[in-house]
């Protein structure tokens, strides 16, 4: 089951929006399963919010007179998940919604072509510079029972709910979108085309790589600190070696056919440990035989 979702929220002023919830919480993937919270609009989207439109459109502060009250900023979340390909661990999903008052940190890319030091180092700027951010996990068990791409929506549904502000718009990179109450937009390759996205998928990924690495100091035998649970070279031998333990998806190909290798390597060294009685009869009466034709 999914656990709860880590989740921030910078404070701006708008008309009807709830209070913040609190600070950020850790996340624990696997954990019970994350209560769904009710996603009331208190303005419908897209709607004028004069504070937020005025500071996009660069009409607030000292000097500045009195914003008009015209175009309404519109809040956008990019989504994204990191750990279908893996053989092990827990699907992750980040979101974002960017502060329109601030300008998005330089160098924002798709996570695949990023170095992971120029991950780590966007990922702070990213949750400093942000609105709100969240992140959030589906469980190998709902790896295992539902799909990878089915326990993906549901990683990135928790995300999107786990905001503590409501976006006016939902951009997924992929091709399907999960069941949200706000309006959402699923775009192929989202990550290298949308910036947002690409921020989520950064800290995703980040979020990712740090369970990986805490489930290396569990079960170090796999190297899950190196490969992150991907099928490499490396973890298939070291998976052949040592077995299958309990963050591994049991679904996934490579897991099975070492399962069932298992239990066809257990059946054959039963039947060899234990010989059936007709068998072992024959093998006596053949030995009784040979025995009375040498004495003769």
């Amino acid at each position: 089951m999914g656990g709860p979702a880590q989740h921030h929220r910078r404070g701006i002023s708008r008309a009807g929006d709830p209070p913040a919830r609190g600070d950020a919480r850790e996340p624990r993937p696997g954990g019970a399963e994350f209560p769904q919270r009710s996603c009331r609009q208190s303005q419908a989207p897209g709607a004028p919010r004069s504070d937020t439109a005025a500071l996009a459109q660069g009409h607030c502060g000292p000097g500045h007179g009195n914003p008009p009250a015209v175009a309404a900023v519109r809040l956008i979340c990019g989504v994204d998940e990191a750990g279908r390909g893996p053989l092990a661990g827990p699907v992750c999903a980040a979101a974002v919604v960017f502060d329109p008052r601030r300008r998005a940190p330089a160098g924002i890319a798709d996570s695949k072509v990023l170095s992971v030091r120029e991950r780590e180092r966007l990922t702070v700027l990213i949750k400093d510079r942000a609105l709100a951010w969240a992140i959030a996990w589906a469980s190998v068990e709902e790896i295992d029972s539902l799909n990878v791409l089915q326990a993906s929506l549901l990683a990135m549904r928790r995300a999107v709910e786990s905001l503590s502000v409501l976006p006016d718009e939902v951009l997924l990179d992929g091709a399907h979108c999960p069941a949200l109450s706000v309006r959402a937009r699923a775009i192929v390759d989202g990550d290298a085309k949308v910036k947002v996205i690409a921020a989520a998928s950064i800290l995703a990924k980040t979020a990712r790589d740090a369970e990986m690495c805490r489930l290396h100091g569990c079960f170090p035998q796999y190297g899950f600190d190196v490969h992150k649970g991907y099928p490499t070279p490396q973890h298939l031998r070291a998976l052949r070696r040592y077995g299958v333990c309990e963050v591994y998806r049991r679904s996934f190909a490579p897991v099975r056919a070492i399962l069932e290798g298992l239990g066809r390597g257990a059946s054959s060294a039963s039947s060899l440990r234990s010989p059936s009685r007709s068998a072992a009869g024959r093998n006596s009466g053949r030995r009784a035989a040979v025995r009375r034709s040498r004495r003769a």
